[in-house]
């Protein structure tokens, strides 16, 4: 499986490079399943940089150990911009880590809908920078497979994790 290599080759890349900046990563997970967190703890030596992984896959759980608030999933559903945004910092906040990642889904095979249809994907990241915090996030249309989709999002995580650390330092 191709993604495999890819996974394994941005995971050991990011262990590395944390490492070397002397920073540390927490992901919050829901479609993914802790596979980002599996990917970064498969590297030798990932336990001085990973501080923490959250599978966060019921709403409850986003917000009984995240701090999502009910009323963003009430007004806005957990595969949405507002709820991986409190999942980013959630996590953030929880591990003192200096970057981390939500994620939140519907990789099927069913569960998608004409305003979120199968493949819906939304990435939130939030970074301690000089003091301060800062947390956005994106939209992903990612298609194929659950398996698919899932390995997807685990690769634009690990991605996205090595740009925003090279680009906060």
């Amino acid at each position: 499986m191709p993604e495999a290599d890819t996974i394994a080759m941005l995971a050991e890349a990011l262990v590395g490079e944390l490492t070397a900046a002397g920073k540390s990563v927490a992901t919050a997970e829901s479609c993914t399943g802790g596979w980002i967190a599996k990917s970064i703890t498969d590297i030798p030596g990932s336990s001085q940089c990973f501080a923490y992984g959250i599978v966060s896959y019921s709403n409850g759980a986003k917000e009984s150990v995240l701090g999502v608030q009910p009323a963003t999933l009430a007004a806005c559903g957990a595969v949405s911009e507002a709820t991986v945004r409190e999942m980013a910092a959630g996590v953030l906040n929880l591990s003192g880590a200096d970057l981390s990642v939500a994620v939140s889904g519907i990789a099927g095979p069913d569960g998608g809908s004409d305003e979120k249809p199968l493949g819906t994907v939304w990435f939130g990241w939030s970074a301690r920078h000089d003091g301060k915090r800062s947390t956005d996030a994106r939209l992903h249309q990612l298609s194929g497979d659950r398996e698919s989709i899932r390995a997807q999002a685990v690769v634009i995580a690990l991605q996205e994790l090595r740009r925003r650390l090279r680009t906060n330092g």
